[in-house]
């Protein structure tokens, strides 16, 4: 039977969609089609980046979380439930009746007590300002002020001053005033007061000075507290801490508690602050995070050094070439000392090697030239052993003729050894 085989020119025959399907090796037909990648292929393609913003996002979070501000941690905070807080004493007034505002600013202060009928509780004078200290002193309402130092006595309580400290300990009132012998026996010393306002009180003397000073003046009530252990979480429950504290600020319904933040570097000097203290903390964090994340992308992303493969050559260079190469960059460099010196100990190196005695190089050896090798050449190639030893060991070549000449020297000095 003959088989015909198709003309170039005619047509084909379509393949029979129901026959068969071809194998198509190594995905030909999917890679050249225009078939869009699978989740599988994208997950391959975007795993690493996906695993570092992962990575940078979940540290970031935990940065944040952890060097988040806590407000209510500072010392005699109405808010904090540690054992230097005041929370104890704040939520007993409460309900009680009182009701306490806590606020962190001198303006806060100002904007609670406008009506004058509250009393303003101080906790921490010493982180304020003498700007703030001033503009307190224009808030209405009675003043609880715990442990002052000079300047929040200057502006606040201006007839009372401090004399001394004392160590805090059971004192016992030892003055007329209701909220102190009420109380009883109370914690109190740190800071020792003096005061000259007519009419003042003055309690629980430590060392003969008083810890606590009360008096009126300009319409108002100030009580100065020499130390804040009666309001305290930790000392609330001992003697009767907790009864001198709400005694004490139980002069109005409103209390108005002033917790301000650590004062700003340069504030009480009145400067401006640095650019660098207007970035907070977290930013420095995150910005440390994000500088190791490239770092660690750079030691990925970074060429490895594996061992050495050995290739072919793309050309070979004659050995003529070579060393015409090296002269040339002696010579550019006016290297004649290191040209000399190797000249000289390939010399030295093949005359040793020949005569069978110890080589040494251009230099020679610390205590000279080798007297024995010196002797061997001249020896051999019918010098004088001053002429070899100036040959071998001598001085570096003032020039490039005088390199040439000690070239040429060395070649008739290696030429005479050879000759039988």
């Amino acid at each position: 039977m003959t088989v015909l085989s198709p003309s170039p020119g005619a047509a084909r025959p379509e393949p029979d969609p129901g026959g068969p399907a071809r194998p198509d090796p190594g995905g030909l037909a999917r890679r050249g089609s225009g078939i869009s990648p699978t989740a599988r292929d994208l997950w391959h393609r975007w795993r690493t980046w996906l695993v570092l913003a992962a990575i940078v996002l979940t540290g970031g979070t935990l940065i944040a979380l952890i060097a988040a501000p806590n407000t209510t941690s500072g010392y005699l905070d109405p808010g904090n439930p540690g054992h230097d807080g005041a929370r104890a004493v704040a939520t007993i007034a409460g309900q009680r009746g009182y009701q306490v505002t806590r606020v962190t600013t001198v303006g806060a202060a100002a904007s609670a007590a406008q009506g004058g009928r509250s009393t303003l509780v101080i906790t921490s004078p010493w982180r304020l300002t003498r700007g703030e200290l001033t503009a307190l002193a224009r808030v209405p309402g009675d003043r609880l002020l715990v442990e002052p130092g000079p300047a929040s006595l200057t502006a606040l309580a201006p007839a009372v001053a401090t004399a001394g400290t004392a160590p805090v300990g059971a004192v016992t009132p030892g003055c007329g005033l209701p909220a102190a012998t009420l109380a009883g026996n109370a914690d109190l010393g740190g800071t020792l007061l003096r005061t000259a306002a007519p009419g003042a009180v003055q309690c629980y003397r430590a060392d003969g000075r008083p810890s606590l000073v009360r008096y009126t003046a300009g319409g108002r009530t100030v009580t100065v507290l020499g130390s804040g252990a009666p309001l305290s979480n930790g000392d609330l429950a001992h003697l009767g801490n907790a009864a001198l504290a709400l005694n004490l600020l139980g002069g109005h319904h409103e209390i108005v508690w002033l917790v301000p933040g650590p004062p700003p570097a340069g504030a009480a000097a009145g400067g401006q602050k640095p650019l660098l203290d207007l970035i907070p903390l977290p930013a420095y964090l995150v910005a440390i995070q994000l500088a190791v994340a490239v770092v660690l992308c750079a030691l990925w992303r970074i060429r490895r050094l594996g061992p050495l493969v050995p290739e072919r050559l793309p050309a070979v260079v004659r050995a003529a070439e070579t060393v015409e190469g090296h002269g040339r960059l002696y010579r550019s460099r006016r290297s004649r000392d290191r040209a000399a010196a190797a000249l000289r100990d390939a010399a030295a190196g093949r005359l040793a090697a020949r005569l069978g005695v110890p080589a040494s190089g251009a230099g020679g050896s610390a205590a000279g030239p080798p007297a024995a090798m010196i002797a061997a050449v001249a020896a051999r190639a019918g010098d004088p052993p001053e002429e070899v030893a100036a040959v071998l060991f001598g001085p570096v070549p003032e020039d490039d003729a005088a390199l040439v000449r000690l070239s040429s020297a060395l070649d008739r000095l290696e030429r005479k050894v050879s000759t039988p």
